[in-house]
């Protein structure tokens, strides 16, 4: 899609579900109270030191019509879905447009490895047990699959599976399709749930802080890795609905498998590419919310992007100081997130930051403020040099 046709989308309904809670306003609270979702404590049998953003209520199993869907991604999309009045938000787009016509593009980035970890713990005899099925566990669309099930939506469907950027390429994907007239609207989301092989997986990567996630401070030391699941309705023609999709920017710098390019090229290439779509230059953006991860390299080569692109006064911060890094449904979460900070007039601090470090120079933010917004850019950069960045905007 050429960037000067981009028509913008419009967001009619949107949710997240994560450690901070089930729905916007206990995301929206705890942001105003400055209160983290991350807690020190074990996630089943794992026996890391570290901090986690676990999801209370994963243990209630799928209604027995989903049985053979049951796995903690497909418990933790269901409770996202029931949120907010999503469900019934996608009913009335399916009413006006046909099952048919509205598409489902969803994010993540391990699926339902945790019963895959479960069920090789029960092998025998080189048979995995009876109760394992791949396609509707572990298969990475099975996720996309269960949702567009869910839903009764019969549209063009897919899963993105690129790390950490997963459920915001997926507002690309969504887009484009929505800009070829394959379907009217689309159901946008990320769904990634805690496992052992991420958490021993980032550990072995050096990448786990034993101490809380601390976004930008002079002493970091890496991530707490979080579970989440959040959902937006795209619609083509949505009248006077108050929040765009203004823009988004792609881009794979293949730099190295599991470390950011230093100079931050890929990076600056997606944020361009999201600011050309939406026709609009980089001293129109309000705030940014950094992908952020709290790891050295991350942090410091983001900067250096956005510093070369926008320069060193406009706001940002990061917001897995709250949610931990949520890594395929990071994407979509953040993007809820920023629609808060638009919504609320709310420019969330980098919690956890007690001391910046000297070496970030942008504007990251040590203390909260209540200021209108028009437009604010999200970003999500994945292993291998997966770039995204999506601009949202209110409507003026």
């Amino acid at each position: 899609m050429n960037a000067r046709h981009f028509e913008p989308p419009a967001i009619t309904a949107f949710t997240a579900t994560s450690a901070l809670g089930r729905g916007l306003e206990a995301h929206a609270r705890a942001l105003r109270e400055e209160r983290s979702g991350l807690r020190r404590q074990a996630f089943e049998d794992c026996t890391l030191d570290t901090w986690i953003g676990a999801v209370d209520g994963l243990e209630i199993p799928l209604p027995p019509q989903w049985s053979a869907w049951d796995c903690r991604n497909h418990r933790l999309a269901e409770l996202g879905l029931n949120q907010d009045g999503f469900v019934a938000a996608v009913e009335r787009a399916r009413a006006r447009y046909g099952a048919q016509r509205v598409g489902v593009f969803i994010g993540t980035s391990t699926s339902g490895v945790r019963e895959t970890e479960r069920a090789y713990r029960e092998l025998r005899e080189d048979r995995l047990p009876d109760w394992f099925q791949h396609r509707t566990m572990q298969n990475t669309y099975a996720v996309a699959d269960y949702v567009r099930r869910r839903l009764a939506l019969c549209g063009p469907s897919a899963a993105i599976s690129t790390a950490c950027s997963s459920s915001a390429k997926v507002f690309a994907a969504a887009a484009r399709a929505l800009g070829a007239g394959l379907c009217d609207a689309a159901v946008v989301g990320g769904v990634d749930s805690l496992c052992l092989t991420t958490l021993y997986g980032f550990h072995a990567l050096q990448l786990v802080a034993r101490d809380v996630c601390r976004p930008a401070d002079a002493e970091r030391s890496g991530l707490s890795l979080g579970e989440a699941a959040a959902f937006l309705l795209l619609e083509r023609e949505a009248g006077d609905a108050r929040w765009r999709l203004e823009g988004y920017g792609e881009s794979s710098d293949a730099h190295h498998m599991s470390a950011p390019d230093p100079e931050g090229r890929g990076a600056i290439a997606a944020m361009r590419a999201a600011l050309a779509r939406a026709r609009i230059a980089p001293q129109e953006v309000d705030y940014i919310n950094l992908h952020g991860t709290g790891t050295p390299a991350n942090d410091l080569a983001e900067d250096r992007a956005l510093c070369a692109l926008f320069g060193r006064d406009v706001p940002c911060s990061s917001t897995k100081g709250w949610t931990g890094h949520t890594l395929g449904a990071a994407g979509a979460l953040e993007a809820v997130l920023s629609l808060l900070a638009l919504r609320e007039g709310f420019l969330p601090r980098s919690l956890n930051t007690r001391r910046k470090d000297p070496r970030i120079e942008g504007a990251i933010l040590m203390s909260t403020r209540h200021v209108p917004l028009r437009r604010v850019l999200s970003n999500s950069f994945g292993f291998g040099g997966s770039n995204c960045s999506l601009l949202l905007g209110a409507r003026a």
